[in-house]
């Protein structure tokens, strides 16, 4: 059987160094490594990691950590380890902080309120936000009518 199990996985979306698409952009690289390249040597899976990252912010970056790893400045024992490395290089400094920004801009606008929800989970999932908190940021992204519903519903 073919690696990955002759499956088709998404490979990743290209990165410019938004730290809102960080997270999203590290998932979807682990995903299709542990589905496709799994067993390929650590420095041709930075390789492939780093094509993915072009303009803006991750095109400096990627620019200067292939200069390091040329000279061997700079090492990696793991693709987990370099994955890190980006999460912190982009995810504005702490992980949490930027899960709430993410969560705070969250808006349903044109998605099913299933595929809002789906989204908000994932973007409230490490934001700290618990409880009612959290039930407001819901009532706050989701369209104007489905909220007015909710609000007479509560009454």
């Amino acid at each position: 059987m073919a690696r990955g199990g002759g499956l088709e996985i998404a490979k990743s979306q290209v990165f410019d160094g938004t730290p809102l698409k960080v997270l999203g952009f590290v998932t979807a690289c682990k995903l299709y490594r542990k589905a496709k390249i799994r067993g390929v040597p650590v420095e041709k899976q930075i390789q492939w990691v780093l094509s993915y990252m072009q303009g803006g912010a991750a095109d400096i970056w990627k620019k200067n950590v292939l200069e390091e790893l040329e000279v061997e400045e700079l090492e990696f024992e793991t693709i987990g380890k370099f994955l890190v490395e980006i999460k912190k290089e982009f995810g504005g400094g702490e992980e949490k902080s930027v899960k709430v920004m993410e969560l705070r801009k969250l808006e349903q606008e044109g998605r099913t309120i299933e595929e809002f929800v789906q989204e908000f989970k994932r973007a409230a999932r490490g934001s700290g936000y618990e409880r009612r908190p959290l039930v407001e940021e819901f009532k706050r992204g989701i369209n104007r009518g489905i909220r007015r519903k909710l609000m007479e519903a509560e009454n």
